[in-house]
């Protein structure tokens, strides 16, 4: 059940991590301004940004807590926002995203309602540089094997979890640019179940510097096989889970192989693929893996051909 007043409702603290994003910025902030919940504590810290992300902050003096500091890098950064955050519901909104307006009143009742789970997440849609739908994703339910095995993230954006959860998995890994969700969703749900929402919680941007969109660098790219071998080997796993090492380390040497190749770095992408069918010669023929290497090769070609298309059907609606 719902406390009766909205000053028993659990405040809910939103971190915003904001690095060059000044062109959505705004939306972003908007969005978790315009909450249907009346106790949402929106803090925004500006990463170093050399584009126009303070201007836009400044438009919003003393309607939330936000501040500059050097570049840290998106972890620490967040790790900074949830040690300044005073609820006891924890979440994080891309610069770039954006929340529905129910988003933090159905995640908290979601939590309330079901006090053994340390995080909610639903479905999100994706839209293209000018706010414009391209698709909604419809995620799984949480299962965790699929999430330490299979390296599935169910998880996007409109997450939100407890604190207690947040303290006992330990922060952000720092040292991690392109996964450091992932890994630490790894970690929380140890904690935990997670629950899914089977609503749309918020909208994922992709344009040419999305993170999961982009070329990456060499060293993010390696990020899947030695986070994933570092898990294994650190963490307490149930047995369920740990004897499947072998499976999961395939998987990753599969996500390194995809970001590798997606940047052209042909050679490296395919001894990655040589190491993953090396450790589990099942991974060869699994659909999954034929589909996330296909969906390598034209996933960002696809996009940039919507995003053409959209521009056209617009201008013509305008004639």
């Amino acid at each position: 059940m719902r406390p009766a007043a909205a000053s028993d409702l659990p405040l809910v603290s939103i971190v915003v991590p904001a690095y060059n994003q000044g062109a959505y910025l705004l939306e972003a902030v908007e969005s978790a301004l315009l909450q249907d919940y009346p106790r949402v504590e929106l803090i925004v810290l500006d990463d170093g940004s050399t584009d126009a992300t303070r201007e836009v902050l400044q438009r919003f003096a003393g309607r939330f807590r936000f501040e500059s500091h050097p570049n840290i890098g998106q972890a620490a950064t967040l790790n900074k926002g949830w040690r300044m955050a005073k609820g006891s519901i924890l979440s994080y909104l891309a610069a770039d995203d954006k929340l529905v307006r129910t988003a933090v009143s159905t995640s908290v009742s979601a939590l309330l309602e079901h006090p053994d789970v340390v995080m909610t997440y639903g479905d999100f849609d994706l839209i293209d540089p000018q706010s414009r739908f391209i698709r909604r994703v419809r995620t799984p339910a949480h299962d965790y094997r699929r999430l330490a095995v299979d390296l599935v993230c169910a998880p996007g954006p409109g997450v939100f979890f407890r604190r207690t959860a947040f303290e006992a998995a330990g922060p952000w890994n720092e040292k991690l640019c392109q996964i450091p969700d992932f890994e630490y969703w790894l970690r929380l749900g140890l904690q935990g179940p997670f629950h899914h929402i089977p609503e749309v919680l918020a909208s994922y941007r992709v344009h040419d510097d999305s993170p999961s969109f982009a070329p990456v660098s060499a060293a993010r790219a390696e990020e899947p096989v030695t986070a994933i071998s570092a898990f294994f080997a650190s963490a307490k796993l149930p047995e369920t889970i740990a004897i499947r090492r072998n499976h999961a380390i395939s998987n990753a040497h599969v996500l390194s192989a995809r970001l590798h190749l997606r940047a052209a770095r042909f050679g490296v992408g395919i001894g990655h693929l040589y190491d993953a069918f090396r450790i589990w010669p099942a991974n060869l023929l699994r659909w999954r893996t034929i589909r996330l290497l296909l969906n390598t090769a034209v996933n960002r070609v696809g996009h940039k051909l919507f995003w053409r298309l959209n521009r056209l059907r617009v201008a013509a609606d305008r004639w």
